[in-house]
């Protein structure tokens, strides 16, 4: 990208390569060179075990995603994430940080540790993935992490009752050392991204088509379905793929609305992006125990354009598109012809995928299509198979 470009507004557009927070892009994957040494340690280290999502954290941590961050949150740094949704750097700084991010230990491994300045960290099947240094372990206050995160302590919260229900009643903290790496109708937006971006001057923007990996509801499109899915809409022509990035986010889901859209945003500019497209109701979800919206669907956008330490970053409003059915194809809203168009939501399409019905030519292309009724008719089987057989007499 070339110079500054002045948008239509008094603000200036940035557009040199984004600085990532902090100004260098942590990476705590251990050398090789050096990994031999460092197992050998470890091994003798007391050992915390992880679960799942505390490794998809480890991904993230590692990776420089959550940078400045270099491990687990210590209780400085939760507090000021918890409270304030940023990090004050010792230069004075603010850096955003609105999602806690912390490993739980149980009363056991606690009185394991004891003295110990650095522990081992395996997972799930035991093997030996990095070591936490320079640690610290203070009380996991779970009622108020929850009622901060997500605004209520209601039954029902995905991440909730997956992470941080069954999590133990202490948080440790401290610096990461990766041993190995961890392995682990938006094509109408992107497309309009780009032609506003080349209108703002730039030669050739790329978009970072970035979906996230970690943790999600059980109810959600699983990660190899929405990435082969991708792929179609690629192969077809729907999105560019001479100026298109495909990529996993490797962070856990929390449903957290506004609070967690300001984290997406922050590991964004640690991806290098300088503009982020933000939609209706981002990282939301319906309420766990009454028929509304957990969060006010337009309250996502504007937390994004006051959230400290974000200032850097071009928040681009979603302009919200449907189906219109004069042109037959995904168009941006007209109020002035509304009776035109045709939303067509989540569950409304789950249906038409579960029923072999086909949606409105021009919803999506065949290919990508074709993903998704392939993926809700195996659940379907799935489904049928589990269902215990009934006997009469």
């Amino acid at each position: 990208m070339q110079a500054p470009v002045q948008s239509s507004s008094s603000s200036v557009i940035k557009s040199s390569l984004i600085e990532p927070d902090g100004g260098v892009l942590i990476d705590m994957v251990v050398p090789e060179s050096e990994r031999g040494a460092k197992t050998a340690e470890a091994e003798s280290m007391t050992k915390v075990r992880l679960t799942k999502v505390d490794v998809e954290w480890v991904h993230v941590i590692s990776e420089g995603w959550a940078s400045p961050l270099k491990g687990f949150m210590r209780e400085d740094e939760y507090l000021q994430s918890l409270h304030f949704n940023s990090l004050r750097m010792k230069d004075g700084s603010i850096v955003n940080m609105s999602l806690p991010i912390v490993l739980a230990i149980d009363d056991e491994t606690k009185e394991g540790i004891g003295s110990s300045s650095a522990v081992g960290l395996v997972g799930p099947d035991g093997d030996l993935i990095a070591i936490l240094r320079s640690i610290q372990i203070y009380k996991h206050n779970k009622e108020e992490r929850i009622a901060r995160t997500w605004g209520t302590i209601a039954p029902g919260l995905p991440y909730v009752e997956e992470v941080i229900t069954p999590a133990r009643n202490w948080l440790i903290g401290g610096d990461l050392e990766l041993r190995n790496p961890v392995h682990n109708g938006h094509a109408l937006l992107m497309n309009d991204t780009r032609r506003r971006l080349l209108e703002m001057g730039f030669k050739n923007p790329i978009l970072l088509l970035h979906p996230l990996g970690g943790f999600t509801k059980a109810d959600d499109v699983p990660l190899d379905v929405r990435m082969e899915q991708h792929s179609k809409v690629l192969e077809d022509g729907v999105v560019d793929p001479k100026t298109t990035i495909v990529a996993i986010f490797p962070s856990p889901m929390h449903y957290a609305g506004p609070t967690e859209v300001q984290w997406h945003a922050k590991a964004r500019i640690n991806a290098g992006a300088n503009f982020y497209i933000v939609g209706r109701d981002p990282a939301g979800m319906g309420h766990p125990t009454e028929k509304r919206d957990l969060y006010d669907p337009d309250h996502g956008k504007k937390v994004l354009s006051m959230a400290p330490g974000l200032e850097k970053l071009n928040i681009l409003p979603f302009r919200v598109a449907a189906y219109d059915t004069v042109a037959k194809k995904m168009a941006f809203f007209d109020p002035s012809r509304a009776k035109d168009f045709l939303f067509i939501s989540g569950t409304k399409m789950r249906t038409y995928a579960r029923t072999g019905e086909n949606p409105p030519d021009g919803f999506m292309c065949a290919g990508g299509w074709e993903v998704l009724v392939k993926y809700y008719k195996s659940l379907q089987v799935e489904e049928a198979t589990q269902q215990p057989a009934v006997l009469s007499s």
